[in-house]
């Protein structure tokens, strides 16, 4: 079997080695319309056609909008891939602003969005930018569709064909816009090697077969779901893409896959809703549900637990654990997560559900995975983001930064030498990350080099590990630690309002209608002051949270507070809550 070293040899090799009918499949109308390999083969091709005969030359840049994943992203990604255009996806979410500085530095010359939402706000703003057309995924009047562009013309394909022998592997592939907590957007350059390098290592890592089914709902514009998409479709894994996040649910009931990935904010989510079923049964169900719960709470891989574990372990999954497979799908084998730390809680519980959540380790520099979690090979260690995929070499610096270097390290920062050059040392990348790397090569991230502070005392605060301790409560659904020159360690924080809500109704407590009041309801108060009394009971009297605020509203990506990863902005929130940190420390 010969190996891909570009990514739009990856249809080609599906095709010839794992033909699908059902490939690719989007939901239209309410039904999933499905093409098959050789289907897009073959439109890859005719697009590339009509995107040269539109104008698109080799290097150019071209934005790719769209607030859901579907069939027609990917078929235009390897059609400008082929060509050496380079593909650029760009968050929905991200401002105005950002969306002006994006489509200018990146020079884009033609756009795609999904929707009517996407359309209008774009060409409102083409006027200010190089983008010369806009082109749409969804049938809108006024606007220029997508199909339009498919043509077949033997002429046109015969360029088609030269610019793709002509495609090297360590040519740029695509410029990623980092989310960014701090700053402008950063144009991550990968190259083809990159990607499938990455594509290739992760390959034991993820032990999928062909005809499998696949369920894609985190973004696509994000590294982590477009890698692993390629890893689908190179392993001819059927990829169905999700309505929306919203919907995950309701599609993973028509899908049944048997992989999909996630953040670990969604598995929180997943787990806080079954807890919530659980919390309303009454009698022997309700007590079985919970000693079930505590079992899942103390499960080990491998059976180190022992036999009797293991016996008590197999009668939950009867009663219980069932359950919770059926609810999503009842065929997951396995799910992946990345982006953020996944709390060992929720690890424990889903693998003893017979859901295990393989955690890894990456950012988009790195295209992405540095380290991941198998099942394979006792490759599964609870706390740790795996081992580190073969192929990329990382040392820990003397202040604890993880160093990276391999295949899978970007090209640089698009037009930032500088920054390129802050970030590098030789051919080793600096994360930004602190970890360590135990006895068995098991990788364990601790904390973000740049989010830790010092105290006016001297002392330093790992804030990370603070929040996730915190965010382990129902009643906290995001927390920030603060105190960088201060006396103290404090933090803000976001009540989960759905669930204090659930609380007071059940202790007839009268928080009024008005949500954004509830931070200064006294019984409220006192209950999460408790939860933080517990979380602080696992850390030092220097790193402990003396006081918190609770914040009047949600933290959103559109309120400004997080990335469209889910990341916190950490300077932006503190800008918010301005009067709530003047009242910590300046009161």
């Amino acid at each position: 079997m010969k190996q891909i070293k570009r990514l739009f040899d990856i249809p080609h090799h599906q095709l010839a080695n794992y033909p699908q009918q059902k490939a690719l499949s989007s939901k239209e109308n309410g039904s999933y319309q499905s093409i098959s390999s050789e289907e897009m083969v073959k439109t890859i091709d005719q697009l590339s056609c009509g995107l040269l005969n539109l104008g698109v030359k080799k290097n150019d840049k071209v934005a790719v909008i769209s607030s859901n994943n579907r069939t027609e992203w990917h078929l235009l990604d390897f059609a400008l891939l082929q060509i050496g255009a380079q593909n650029v996806p760009i968050y929905p979410t991200i401002s105005e602003e950002d969306f002006t500085y994006v489509l200018n530095h990146s020079e884009a010359k033609f756009c795609f969005v999904n929707d009517a939402y996407l359309a209008k706000k774009i060409s409102g703003l083409m006027s200010e930018t190089q983008v010369q057309e806009l082109f749409t995924f969804d049938f809108l009047k006024d606007f220029n569709h997508w199909k339009n562009l498919i043509i077949e013309d033997a002429g046109l394909m015969t360029q088609v064909k030269e610019l793709r022998d002509g495609v090297q592997e360590d040519d740029l592939a695509t410029l990623i816009y980092t989310s960014g907590t701090t700053g402008r957007p950063k144009g991550v350059m990968l190259s083809h090697k990159n990607l499938v390098s990455n594509v290739l290592t992760c390959e034991d890592r993820i032990p999928i077969s062909s005809g499998s089914r696949a369920l894609s709902f985190l973004p696509i514009c994000h590294v982590f779901e477009r890698m692993v998409t390629y890893l689908y479709m190179y392993y001819g894994v059927q990829i169905y893409f999700a309505e929306s996040i919203e919907t995950m649910m309701e599609n993973v009931q028509e899908v049944k896959p048997n992989v999909m990935t996630a953040v670990p904010r969604l598995y929180e989510k997943i787990y806080d809703k079954i807890y919530a079923k659980g919390a309303e049964l009454s009698g022997i169900k309700k007590a079985l549900f919970f000693w079930a719960i505590d079992i899942g709470l103390n499960y080990e891989p491998y059976g180190k637990n022992g036999w009797w574990y293991e016996k008590k372990l197999a009668v939950a999954r009867k009663l219980i654990f069932s359950k919770w497979q059926a609810a999503l799908g009842g065929e997951l084998d396995f799910m992946v997560s990345g982006s953020a730390p996944l709390q060992k809680r929720l690890a424990r519980i889903f693998a003893a559900a017979q859901l295990p959540v393989m955690e890894g380790y990456g950012l988009t520099e790195t295209s992405p995975v540095i380290a991941v979690n198998a099942q394979e090979k006792f490759g599964f260690r609870i706390g740790t983001v795996g081992r580190i995929v073969d192929g990329v070499t990382v040392k820990i610096a003397e202040d604890g930064e993880i160093l990276a270097k391999g295949p899978n390290i970007m090209k640089g920062y698009y037009k930032d030498e500088e920054k390129t050059s802050e970030v590098m040392t030789g051919e080793y990348f600096h994360t930004g990350d602190i970890g360590e790397i135990d006895e068995d090569g098991f990788l364990r991230i601790t904390d973000r080099k740049k989010e830790m502070f010092k105290t006016s005392g001297g002392k330093y605060v790992a804030p990370a590990l603070l929040e996730n301790v915190l965010k382990q409560s129902r009643f906290i659904e995001q927390a920030m630690v603060i105190g960088e020159g201060e006396k103290m360690p404090a933090a803000f924080i976001q009540m989960n309002f759905e669930f204090v809500e659930e609380w007071a109704k059940r202790r007839n407590i009268d928080l009024g209608r008005d949500k954004s009041a509830w931070k200064n309801n006294t019984e409220v108060n006192k209950r999460i002051e408790e939860e933080v009394s517990f979380a602080n009971k696992k850390f030092g009297k220097w790193e402990q949270v003396k006081c918190f605020e609770l914040t009047p509203n949600a933290w959103t990506i559109e309120g400004g507070h997080l990335t469209p990863t889910m990341k916190m902005k950490r300077k932006i929130i503190k800008e918010i809550y301005s009067d709530l940190y003047h009242k910590i420390y300046r009161n």
